[in-house]
């Protein structure tokens, strides 16, 4: 990993970070609204963002989240097999938008770790909750993938990462 990489996922990390820091009290409830959810998208252009994802859910779960142990083992792990399902279904999925939808619905569907989660750390019903953290999940990524669109026609964020 070239110098490049390491200091764009830094960047990305302390982003993700600040963006969960401003609307902490909606990123850990049983909706689950966390808007810094958008840098998800990355790894559509380029698999290299997953480490400063990673990084920035790990280390927002660790210093924000009431509920340390458990969202840094179910909400990074939630992360991380969403991540990697994208990427590596990315070479059999073409076209920009399809890849994001694909994204946005893997990343919902795996939303049953964090509804785990909340059920076994406060006994919140499993299916009902699976439902409320996907709605909240679903619309900030669906949100975020014109946003990222536009944002990428800019910065090209493929080539960003090195």
């Amino acid at each position: 990993m070239n110098i490049r990489s390491i200091a764009v996922n830094g960047m990305l990390a302390a982003l993700y970070i600040a963006v969960s820091a401003i609307i902490q009290p909606f990123g850990f409830t049983q909706i689950q609204f966390r808007v810094s959810e958008i840098f998800n998208h990355l790894v559509v252009f380029n698999k290299k963002y997953i480490l400063g994802i990673i990084l920035g859910v790990f280390l927002t779960n660790l210093f924000f989240s009431p509920m340390k142990m458990y969202d840094l083992i179910f909400g990074v792990g939630q992360s991380l097999v969403a991540l990697l399902i994208t990427i590596m279904t990315a070479k059999f999925i073409k076209g920009l938008w399809t890849r994001m939808i694909f994204n946005t619905l893997i990343f919902t569907f795996t939303m049953f770790f964090i509804a785990l989660e909340l059920h076994l750390a406060f006994g919140l019903p499993f299916l009902f909750t699976w439902l409320t953290t996907a709605i909240g999940e679903f619309a900030v990524m669906a949100v975020g993938m014109p946003i990222m669109y536009m944002i990428n026609k800019q910065v090209k964020f493929e080539k960003m990462i090195g």
